[in-house]
């Protein structure tokens, strides 16, 4: 398997810096304003340890995944704290857009949150103000770990401006709704799930997309991610994945899953030792 890591275009931002009012700051935000692009990596596997041992391949970020990973909160927390020895940014995928889950995970120091299956403005809009203190939204207020995480009691005065949401593009009827959901007000990105996308466009899934049809779409998604100045994101399964679609626009890409990298990697070893080493390699993106 090829190197996974991908320097990003633009200057380096130093980690661990902190705001002149002592929040940390959201290091994704400090990439994209100096015109690089983040590189993600994605954990499913309950664990602090497993989580640890992600830590050490120098991601811009790494994302708890609490739809498709094997994650509920009480796991999810360890495995923030475990993100926290680095100055990698602590994401999370929700299971769903439910207003409880997205406050719960933010008051537990996730930096952002990624929320599958937006298909309209109006959900788009719930999410986005799940995420938001009021006026902009209605996110409670409780952000016990997140004031530990952010290094300031005042975390809450800036938490909106520097909590990311990405909504998940990857049904018909989101392709139909791009523009409506994507000028919602407060909201930071878009996520690509190109396998549910490629089920969506009736291509099947699939993890690096290879035909014209579901390229197109992601180009048409990407377009319209910047014409409304927010960032595009996708999952990809593999490096040279990534690297495609930082070329096509995308501003925000995820390689694989622990899960898929574990078993990768495994994969590789046992055939590499037997000799057969073309039969190694990941069978999709987790």
């Amino acid at each position: 398997m090829a190197r996974l890591r991908l320097r990003c275009r633009g200057a380096e931002v130093p980690r661990g810096s902190r705001r002149e009012d002592g929040v940390r700051p959201n290091r994704l935000r400090e990439i994209w304003k100096a015109g690089g692009n983040v590189v993600n990596g994605w954990c499913g596997i309950p664990s602090g340890i497993a989580t640890e041992a992600m830590v050490q391949g120098g991601w811009d970020s790494l994302t708890i995944d609490l739809q498709h990973g094997l994650v509920h909160f009480d796991t999810a927390v360890p495995m923030l704290q475990a993100i926290s020895t680095s100055g990698i940014v602590p994401l999370a995928r929700v299971p769903w857009n439910e207003p409880g889950i997205i406050m719960k995970m933010l008051d537990a120091g996730a930096y952002g949150v990624i929320c599958p299956m937006i298909n309209d403005r109006a959900e788009c809009e719930r999410f986005v103000g799940a995420a938001r203190y009021a006026p902009a939204g209605y996110r409670s207020f409780g952000p016990t770990r997140a004031n530990w995480y952010a290094g300031s009691s005042d975390y809450w005065k800036v938490a909106n401006e520097t909590v990311l949401t990405f909504a998940m593009i990857e049904t018909a009827p989101a392709l139909e709704n791009l523009d409506a959901i994507m000028s919602t007000p407060g909201l930071d990105g878009i996520y690509v799930g190109p396998s549910d996308l490629g089920l969506a466009i009736g291509e099947g899934p699939v993890g690096d997309p290879t035909s014209e049809k579901t390229l197109a779409t992601m180009r048409r998604i990407c377009e319209t991610a910047k014409k409304h100045g927010i960032i595009p994101g996708t999952h990809t399964s593999s490096p040279e994945g990534a690297r495609r679609m930082f070329e096509m626009g995308f501003r925000f890409a995820t390689i694989l899953a622990d899960t898929a990298l574990l078993a990768s990697a495994a994969k590789a070893a046992v055939a590499a030792a037997k000799g057969t080493a073309g039969a190694s390699g990941s069978s999709g993106p987790y």
